[in-house]
């Protein structure tokens, strides 16, 4: 099969065999007990219950007004214990709902829908009562995503199974195992979005060629179902960070995302493998985005594996249990090693966009002195979206964030390939993030002083 592919990206080193033969297993953590985030994508959400009040394994436990709200919703049947503050995912505190699980196995599901006979708006009424958002780590609203403006005319959707983050394997293992589920999630993606009633609408589905073995099982699902020709399989190149929506459509289309725009501006969705299987689970068993599935791996754990949790579930009540990680470990990650999150402590929560928890070895992190920079220009060959890192980052030097963003700097993807290669072992990314969020902050200045001259124009 013909492999496609974007100019760029790196190629660090895979670790998937870690956890890449290891099934999927159903996990309930030992202390019974969940941490929900009152809010895990999307505007911020109101807790709908209170301390000591019994609740049921789907009930709506917090939501919102807004139109970018997705509700949240017990993953155990149970009763209140607490709500109050835990650390989340980027050590950023949140507010959260404690339950302690009981031995009911009551369940509060909504009604099974038919995808294919209920109207749009229905459908997406659907999506957003299950409170799903992007798996893949954003956390985006899926109900959002799948709704874009009238002018967007959508004509493609591509299930991002690239997965291209070294160690995760979860996305893989779920391909292997459930083909069935993954295809109706495209289709009902498809079908939402008004591409399966196009003559021209196609469904991709993106597949870095080291999970090749995927194909089998997928074309079997694609044909039972008598989707040929309308859901195609694309074997793209493994490289780093291939995964990106704005690398795949580059791949897969030979279409390019605009600067501030979004995959819908040429006509296409983008859905991560959890996040169309979520969407099927919602219409065929009614069931709200309450599970995670998530790798469990690196060189500091004594048993990598991939299993799938209640939303909620605390990490540190993994440890010892189900997660036996070893005396060498010197880094906890929320995420993969590019693009995920170093944690102070075991204590945080499985989130809906939690794909993996990482247990790593000095061997596997760089602990470096940055050094200046020796223009050597490989930040500039390596970059996926064709900047000039080193330059971003002179300018971020010299307090010029203008010229900083001039050069590109709020299209960085964070992907981390420019760090990574750095012979000088300059943080490039990390600065970007810094940089990022000055910018962010002068655009809020500003947007203040110009709400607050217009208030006092008004009167």
């Amino acid at each position: 099969m013909r492999k496609f592919t974007f100019s760029g990206g790196i190629f660090p080193p895979e670790r998937k065999e870690l956890s890449q033969e290891c099934p999927i297993q159903n996990v309930m953590p030992s202390s019974k007990k969940v941490c929900i985030p009152v809010t895990m994508g999307g505007a911020p959400n109101q807790v709908l219950v209170k301390v000591g009040d019994v609740v049921k394994k789907g009930q709506l436990i917090a939501n919102g007004n807004a139109f970018m709200s997705v509700p949240v919703h017990a993953s155990v049947s149970g009763t209140v214990k607490k709500i109050g503050p835990v650390m989340g995912t980027a050590n950023v505190e949140k507010l959260a709902i404690e339950i302690a699980a009981d031995d009911s196995g009551e369940t509060d599901f909504m009604p099974v829908l038919d995808p294919f006979t209920c109207d749009k708006e229905t459908a997406l009424k659907r999506i957003k009562d299950a409170g799903i958002v992007g798996m893949g780590g954003a956390s985006f609203p899926t109900h959002v995503k799948l709704n874009p403006p009238p002018t967007a005319v959508i004509d493609s959707v591509i299930l991002n199974a690239a997965e291209c983050e070294p160690y995760l394997t979860i996305d893989e293992r779920t391909l292997l195992e459930t083909p069935e589920k993954v295809i109706d999630g495209v289709a009902i993606v498809m079908q939402v979005t008004g591409v399966m009633q196009k003559p021209e609408g196609r469904g991709y589905i993106g597949l870095e060629e080291n999970k090749i073995h995927c194909v089998e099982g997928l074309q079997k699902a694609i044909d039972a179902k008598n989707y040929s020709g309308k859901i195609e399989i694309k074997i793209v190149k493994t490289k780093y960070p291939q995964g990106c929506e704005k690398m795949l459509t580059v791949a897969i289309l030979g279409r390019e995302i605009p600067t501030k725009g979004l995959p819908a501006n040429i006509g296409c969705v983008i859905c991560n493998v959890g996040t169309v299987c979520a969407v099927s689970d919602a219409f065929r068993l009614g069931m709200p985005l309450i599970e995670r599935p998530l790798t469990i791996s690196g060189g500091a754990v004594s048993e990598p594996k991939n299993i799938r949790v209640p939303v909620g579930t605390m990490v540190s009540d993994l440890v010892g249990d189900v997660i036996n990680p070893t005396e060498d470990t010197v880094k906890i990650l929320s995420g993969g090693p590019m693009m995920g999150f170093a944690m102070t402590n075991a204590q945080f929560p499985v989130e809906k966009g939690t794909s993996g928890v990482l247990f790593l070895t000095r061997k596997e992190i760089a602990i470096s002195k940055e050094n200046a920079c020796i223009n050597c220009g490989m930040c500039v060959n390596s970059c996926p979206m064709n900047l000039i890192p080193a330059l971003m980052k002179r300018q971020l030097d010299a307090g010029n964030t203008d010229k900083s963003t001039a050069f590109g700097l709020m299209d960085c993807i964070e992907c981390g390939c420019c760090t990574y290669v750095c012979p000088a072992n300059i943080k490039l990314v990390q600065h970007f993030r810094v940089g990022k969020g000055k910018v962010r902050a002068q655009m809020a200045a500003a947007k203040a002083k110009a709400d607050a001259e217009k208030a006092k124009g008004d009167k």
